[in-house]
C-alpha cells in the first residue's frame, strides 16, 4: 500500500475518491475515504474539494458527508448513451425491436429524471415515442421504476417523498404509499411496467440492463399503444427483453473493431 501511495498521482487518487463514494450506499465523510484508500487526511480534504468545485462531488443534503455530484451523474449518462450508440450495442437494440415488432429504448437516470439515450422504431410511430436525448419523470415510467426499486429501502422512501407526483393521466400514481408498494412489488419482480401512467393510450414494460457484479447500468424497456397490446399481454415481451439485456451488459465489456 505505501509503494502504491508514492506511484499515484493526483488523478489516480481523485478517481479512487470517486469510486469509493460512488459504491457506497450511503454518504461518505472525508475521514471514511481517507481512511478506505489510506490517504493522509489533508490529502482526502483538498482532493474532495476539487472535486466538489467542479460537481463531481457534492455534499449530503444538510450534511458535511459527500455524495457523487451533479456533473458526474450528467457525465455518467453520457458516457452510458455514447457506449449504446455503437454498433453493436445498437444491433443488440434492433434485433429485439424487430423480435418484438415494437420500438425499444434503453433509458438511464439523470438528475432525477429518465433520459432515454438510444431506441429502435420498427414500425410507423403510434402513441409515445421516445427518442435519444428526450427525458421522462421517475414514477410513471418502467425504467423510472426499475431504478427507484433497487435503491436500499430509506433511500427509495426518501426518494420518492422528494418527488413532485405530478398526474399525467387518470392511472398516474400519485399516492406515495402506493408507489412505494409498487416499488416493493417491482423490487421482487425484477421488471416493471407502466398501465398508461405517462400518456393516456400507452403502456409499457422494461427490464434492467445490470454488470457482472449487478450494478444497474440502464434499462431496456418498450412503449406500445394500448390499442394494439394490452397491459396483461405486456408480460410476453420479458424474455426477448431480459435476452437483450444480458447480450447488451456483456457488450459494455467488450470491443467491438466496428465501433472503433
Amino acid at each position: 500500500m505505501e509503494e502504491q501511495e508514492r506511484t499515484a498521482g493526483p488523478l489516480d487518487r481523485a478517481f479512487a475518491i470517486v469510486g469509493y463514494v460512488a459504491s457506497q450506499t450511503k454518504a461518505a465523510s472525508v475521514a471514511e475515504i481517507a481512511k478506505a484508500l489510506s490517504l493522509p487526511v489533508p490529502t482526502a480534504h483538498r482532493l474532495v474539494g476539487n472535486l466538489e468545485e467542479r460537481g463531481l462531488l457534492q455534499k449530503a443534503l444538510g450534511s458535511k458527508r459527500y455524495v457523487v455530484g451533479n456533473q458526474l451523474v450528467t457525465l455518467s449518462a453520457k458516457v452510458i448513451g455514447a457506449a449504446f450508440r455503437t454498433a453493436r450495442r445498437h444491433a443488440v437494440l434492433r434485433a429485439v425491436a424487430s423480435e418484438i415488432g415494437e420500438q425499444c429504448e434503453v433509458g438511464v437516470v439523470r438528475d432525477n429524471l429518465v433520459a432515454y439515450v438510444d431506441s429502435v422504431r420498427v414500425s410507423q410511430p403510434q402513441g409515445l415515442q421516445f427518442n435519444p436525448g428526450e427525458a421522462a419523470p421517475l414514477h410513471c415510467t418502467s425504467t423510472g421504476k426499475i431504478y427507484m426499486s433497487r435503491l436500499p429501502e430509506r433511500a427509495r422512501e426518501k426518494l420518492c417523498r422528494s418527488l413532485a407526483l405530478t398526474r399525467y393521466t387518470d392511472n398516474t400514481i400519485v399516492d406515495y404509499d402506493t408507489l412505494l408498494k409498487l416499488l416493493e412489488e417491482t423490487r421482487r419482480r425484477g421488471w416493471a411496467k407502466t398501465n398508461e401512467e405517462y400518456v393516456k393510450g400507452v403502456v409499457g414494460c422494461a427490464v434492467p440492463i445490470v454488470s457482472p457484479d449487478r450494478e444497474l447500468i440502464a434499462c431496456l424497456g418498450v412503449s406500445v399503444p394500448v390499442a394494439r397490446v394490452s397491459f396483461a399481454e405486456l408480460d410476453r415481451f420479458i424474455p426477448p427483453l431480459q435476452r437483450a439485456a444480458v447480450l447488451l451488459s456483456q457488450t459494455i465489456l467488450q470491443t467491438d473493431s466496428e465501433d472503433i
